[in-house]
């Protein structure tokens, strides 16, 4: 490859638009899910593994589970997506979009691998 066609690729990949969303990893064994929230969701699903293969997440539930199974046992999936370009705070915008989407699906005990936040009944008398 030629020097000005990276810089063509380099260009195109800059000028792409960022998403940020909600992405599941379901474990199809046990249908649990794992809901979480993403800036970037640019090879988030690689950036999962790569943390699960290397024991990032310790003693969690989904941690054990993947490190009993197969990576192949587990999906990824974005559930929601939009232009990073409008956000003006990500980091509220991304907490907020968390609870709803926790408080849609509760991916908690029995059926997840999320812990409920701390200010979770809060959040149940906003609906």
């Amino acid at each position: 490859m030629d020097t000005e066609h990276k810089k063509q690729l380099r260009a195109a990949y800059k000028l792409a638009p960022t998403y940020y969303g909600v992405i599941q990893i379901k474990n199809r064994r046990n249908q649990k899910i794992f809901i979480d929230t993403a800036a970037n969701l640019h090879n988030r699903w690689h950036f999962y593994q790569l943390n699960l293969d290397k024991n990032f997440y310790r003693d969690t539930p989904l941690q054990l589970d993947w490190n009993s199974q197969a990576p192949t046992d587990f999906d990824y999936t974005v559930l929601w997506q939009a232009e990073t370009a409008d956000v003006t705070n990500m980091r509220q915008t991304l907490k907020t979009l968390k609870l709803k989407w926790l408080a849609k699906l509760k991916p908690f005990d029995d059926q997840g691998y999320n812990r409920r936040p701390k200010d979770w009944e809060d959040v149940q008398h906003d609906d």
